[in-house]
């Protein structure tokens, strides 16, 4: 029997792989009431209105993108989806909020040749800046010394550091560019230049094009994203679609899925695993694969493996309150896919998504504020009330949008350590972890956004190749 620690997205396709693979009745351990973790949308009961407490979208983005479109596929989900063209408002404009003003970010290459506020210069200047500027080579890097030293301050403090809030809401100055973004990183150690690396890349991807174009046959659902453009994807009904046609899917063909099951004890050795929910029940399994964020993880390892443990416990997270807002009519008076507020401006909230701009329901304006991440503490402490949330978030919507009507439906929720934070150094963390449990051979895989990357293309792909090292090991 393969056990399953974890019943979100990871947890649930690791066991729609290992089936696929051939594994009969794979046991997924979940500690709460519901599976899919933080991916869950919620419908409010008086309005119909969805909202997202987790991801909402999902990029079309190369080869781990066509992994989950080919899962899609094999759910029979394809009828759901909810495409964004590369057209539309919502993929094409994007804003920062810097000096108590929205700006929007460039679109066009010659965008890059004007002085487009908040920048106090031509981005171009940036670009002439990477390709002069001398190579420093490192080990690793921050993101903002990286792009702060390659094109400049401003483009680290408004552009980059806003992205990164927005993606993982952490701090620039702390997260690794080797890890986060390995193409830069090793454009500039390969290359001396992040821009040279890029053109590079383009002529090297122009020699394997006519390949690539028979990597999928023609009527595949990625095929039909790439010739009707998709930027990004939804899916009706919201994220939790794909999280109940998993479920659905595994439980058929046999699956055994436990609710409300606490790992209390666990014991990973080479000969075998042994977990006890609860307290009591005994679950004894050749082989084990983990889709708990690493610490949730740590805790239960610490006591036979205590250096796998400190490795995994060093791996930060941060917290984020999410605040939905309905509102009744259309009180946008842009379209666009939201703004983010990079840390320097000193505000609580990270940004704001415009939802109804993405995927309308019906003649209302429904906004996603997401507030804190790694200044969490600093802004609310360390248990703010649901309504003091609420509070800023429409407050900061009232000042920044305009927006003076009271919400007609809302849902705040704090999201405790939701998110990893690939520090300085993660990269040879996770190389350390690996090393470890395949030095002791032990029967565990990891499968979660701790590991390998923090969205959900990046989690499902960790569960497919976990799943392939369980049949391996047979």
């Amino acid at each position: 029997m393969t056990l399953i620690l974890g019943g979100g997205i990871g947890g649930l396709s690791a066991a729609h792989y290992l089936i696929k693979a051939g594994t009969k009745n794979p046991t997924l351990l979940e500690s709460t009431n519901r599976v899919g973790g933080w991916i869950q949308s919620i419908k409010d009961t008086k309005t119909g209105i969805v909202f997202e407490k987790g991801p909402r979208t999902l990029r079309i983005r190369g080869n781990i993108g066509m992994n989950t479109l080919s899962l899609i596929e094999e759910l029979g989900l394809p009828e759901k989806i909810k495409p964004i063209t590369i057209d539309h408002p919502s993929a094409k404009n994007r804003f920062i909020f810097v000096n108590n003003r929205l700006h929007i970010l460039p679109t066009s290459f010659s965008s890059l040749f004007k002085k487009t506020p908040p920048f106090s210069s031509r981005l171009f200047r940036g670009l002439w800046r990477d390709l002069t500027s001398p190579v420093k080579r490192s080990n690793d890097d921050t993101v903002y010394a990286f792009i702060e030293r390659r094109f400049g301050g401003e483009v680290a403090d408004y552009l980059v550091s806003s992205m990164i809030c927005g993606i993982c809401a952490g701090d620039a100055k702390e997260i690794s560019v080797k890890f986060f973004v390995p193409g830069l990183f090793e454009a500039e150690q390969k290359h001396g230049s992040v821009i040279k690396g890029y053109v590079k890349e383009i002529m090297q991807k122009r020699k394997v094009v006519d390949v690539e174009k028979n990597l999928n046959p023609v009527g595949s659902l990625h095929e039909k994203a790439k010739t009707e453009k998709w930027s990004v994807f939804g899916l009706d009904g919201g994220m939790t679609t794909l999280v109940e046609a998993i479920k659905e899917e595994i439980a058929t063909k046999g699956a055994v899925i436990k609710l409300d099951s606490q790992v209390t004890n666990l014991s990973v050795q080479p000969g075998g695993v042994k977990c006890c929910i609860n307290g009591k029940d005994i679950y004894e399994s050749n082989q084990l694969i983990s889709a708990l964020p690493a610490i949730n993880l740590a805790p239960l390892v610490k006591e036979e493996h205590p250096l796998l443990a400190e490795e995994l416990s060093k791996i930060p997270y941060v917290t984020v309150a999410v605040v939905n807002l309905a509102f009744k009519g259309q009180l946008l008076d842009r379209e666009a896919f939201g703004f983010l507020v990079p840390p320097s401006q000193g505000l609580p909230i990270l940004g704001v998504i415009f939802d109804s701009c993405n995927f309308p329901q019906d003649n209302h304006t429904i906004l996603t504020v997401m507030m804190g991440g790694k200044w969490f503490n600093k802004f609310f402490g360390e248990n703010p009330t649901e309504k003091r949330l609420l509070n800023i978030a429409v407050g900061h919507c009232r000042d920044i949008l305009g927006i003076t009507q009271i919400p007609i439906c809302h849902h705040t929720s704090i999201q405790r350590n939701c998110i990893p934070q690939y520090v300085v150094g993660h990269h040879d963390r996770i190389a350390r972890i690996y090393s470890y449990i395949n030095e002791k051979r032990l029967p565990l895989s990891l499968v979660g956004s701790s590991y390998t990357g923090i969205g959900i293309h990046d989690v499902i792909l960790s569960a497919k190749r976990a799943a392939e090292q369980c049949a391996n090991r047979k």
